[in-house]
């Protein structure tokens, strides 16, 4: 829900973008400029639809991947075209073959969890990009989503605990919920009142219902900067905004060997890997630079 930006077009190019934070697509911007050409001309061609507008029209190949993603240096929008087209296994098969999915599961998961039950109506589900939420939030792109998976695969095993901190319209919770199984216990933690009643309609119609139904997973209302103990400790965090520095609470919910995934930074950010040792040290790395909203409080994020 991303590396420095590659000129390079081949698979394992990873974008870092459409975590939490909205910003202006360039095709976007373009599009608009085309459309508005078109109502101020004088043929009679019809006027295409704005997506099929952007679906039809391409950048060059490096340009365009320069100019992907929602990191500090770039937003703009990938649209998956041909003639499976907004189809959510075909969204998948796009991020394998880009190399953005190496994992069997992440991609099984991903294609069982159909992303279209999280995105509101009026917005494209299968495009490679945020999409707004409401609430000054945003659902993270596909490609960040399977990036948070794969690094977290090995902590989301049949019957471990995970914890979602800001898990909006619920579609990670979700991920999280199938990789780990009834075994397991999927914690999401959401400061929107309003996000956590819809996130939990999302999932009633998704294939993780019955997981929701039994109670291996569950939404809530709470400050996510304090995680949910009571289900600690977690083998895989997951952290859907960006704080200054690492929230005490989380990493102490942390259980030895497992692993957190939190951006971290102000106006330049970074996605930290927090591994946590069996005899309770930590290891931090640096996975890529990303750009997410702060992980802040309701009353902060309500003002924008």
């Amino acid at each position: 829900m991303p590396t420095p930006i590659s000129l390079s077009t081949g698979p394992g190019v990873v974008r870092a973008y459409g975590c939490r934070y909205i910003t202006p697509p360039l095709k976007r911007l373009l599009a608009y400029t085309l459309l508005h050409n078109q109502q101020h001309n004088h043929s009679h061609r019809p006027r295409l639809p704005l997506f099929s507008t952007l679906s039809s029209f391409h950048l060059p190949p490096n340009l365009n991947r320069l100019l992907t993603g929602d990191c500090p240096f770039s937003g703009m929008e990938r649209y998956w075209t041909g003639s499976t087209n907004n189809k959510n296994k075909a969204m998948v098969e796009n991020l394998r073959r880009d190399g953005v999915i190496t994992s069997k599961k992440v991609a099984e998961v991903m294609s069982t969890i159909d992303r279209a039950l999280f995105v509101p109506d009026e917005c494209p589900p299968y495009v490679d990009s945020p999409m707004p939420i409401g609430y000054n939030a945003t659902i993270s792109a596909p490609h960040m989503h399977a990036t948070c998976l794969q690094l977290l695969q090995d902590n989301l095993q049949s019957g471990m605990h995970a914890l979602d901190v800001g898990s909006g319209t619920g579609y990670l919770t979700a991920c999280f919920a199938l990789m780990v199984g009834s075994q397991g216990r999927v914690v999401g933690v959401e400061h929107i009142p309003e996000l956590v009643v819809e996130s939990i309609k999302n999932i009633e119609k998704s294939a993780a219902a019955p997981l929701l139904k039994e109670g291996a997973l569950s939404i809530h209302v709470g400050d996510g900067r304090q995680g949910w103990p009571e289900c600690a400790p977690y083998d895989a965090i997951h952290v859907g905004a960006a704080a200054p520095e690492i929230p005490k609470p989380l990493i102490d919910q942390l259980k030895p060997g497992g692993r957190m995934l939190i951006p971290v930074g102000n106006i330049f950010q970074d996605l930290k890997v927090v591994d946590k040792n069996q005899d309770g040290s930590i290891n931090v790395r640096t996975e890529t630079s990303v750009r997410y909203v702060p992980l802040t409080s309701r009353e902060a994020q309500w003002q924008g």
